[in-house]
């Protein structure tokens, strides 16, 4: 079976995603998860986790920030909180908060998200041996590699298949820094839309903004894996992510929907090329027109990766 999870931008968005096929909202709010699209209060999280288990539908709950001290401090009151609204899984890549889980009862099982480091099958059977129920597998590694980690593996591997890719995140204020030594006051949240670009390459468009965890910079493309859902599906990675942080509320939630579609396709057997090309076109109509669409690192040679 194939897990549908998508990120939530509000209360509303959130129920749109359930009634739009989807299996698993993920959310959270800024102080412990990167890159959430919103930050969503301790009311409006248990709000939500209530609305989706009634509806027979699932809630990861991301944890998955470095948790410096002023943070880790937070973390036991949050983790208390989560152990009484019960969330499905909380997304976590701090190994300070994964003692705190282990070290305490909460009933909480754990995913593990380390970014970009997740790449090989050993990594993952270690932290599955901590008591990790399954892993964000970082946007890096191309099919070839994916194809040889996964049999290798037990647990259930998060594969970026719609969405943004961070490729750099720093704790200092970068762009804060940056306007401060120029002279200028501008505003530095995901909102203000500033990008970077390549001196020598005019049409490079890398997004980044600021935010309680510091600077993050995102590829120049968007990935888009609706041609290749199949070919995943047949090396067994069936748990699907869909990041909406930059594509805001209804076109995402048609996104979603249009996923889900396909999801329930290739379940039945009935999935083909035509349907493929279909889902491809329902992105590009619903996707922002200032951000490119590609497969990133899929279809790369491992060899030419330095």
């Amino acid at each position: 079976m194939i897990e549908l999870i998508a990120t939530a931008d509000s209360l509303q968005q959130g129920k749109a995603l359930l009634a739009a096929g989807v299996d698993t909202l993920y959310i959270g709010e800024e102080t412990f998860g990167l890159r959430l699209p919103y930050s969503f209060s301790r009311a409006e999280q248990k709000e939500l986790i209530d609305y989706a288990h009634a509806q027979g539908k699932k809630v990861n709950l991301a944890l998955n920030g470095i948790m410096h001290p002023e943070k880790m401090k937070q973390v036991p009151a949050y983790l208390e909180f989560l152990a009484q609204v019960k969330p499905d899984r909380l997304v976590v890549g701090d190994t300070g908060v994964i003692y705190l889980l282990r070290q305490h009862e909460y009933g909480l099982p754990f995913i593990y998200d380390a970014e970009t480091l997740v790449t090989n099958a050993r990594q993952i059977n270690f932290w599955q041996q901590k008591g990790a129920v399954g892993a964000v597998l970082a946007r890096e590694v191309p099919f070839a590699e994916m194809e040889e980690l996964n049999s290798q593996v037990t647990v259930p591997v998060e594969v970026l298949v719609y969405g943004p890719t961070c490729i750099h995140q720093s704790k200092r204020p970068l762009l804060e820094n940056y306007f401060n030594y120029t002279q200028q006051t501008e505003q530095t949240d995901r909102k203000r839309g500033l990008f970077i670009s390549e001196p020598k390459k005019p049409d490079s468009h890398y997004s980044i903004y600021e935010d309680q965890h510091g600077t993050h910079i995102f590829a120049n493309n968007d990935v888009d894996l609706s041609l290749e859902l199949n070919e995943l599906c047949q090396a067994a990675f069936t748990t699907w992510k869909l990041d909406g942080l930059f594509n805001p509320g209804e076109d995402f939630v048609t996104i979603a929907q249009a996923f889900a579609q396909a999801k329930n396709a290739i379940e039945a057997g009935v999935w083909d090329v035509e349907a493929s090309q279909a889902l491809a076109a329902a992105i590009q109509a619903h996707h922002p027109a200032e951000r490119g669409l590609d497969t990133g690192f899929y279809h790369l040679d491992p060899s030419t990766i330095k």
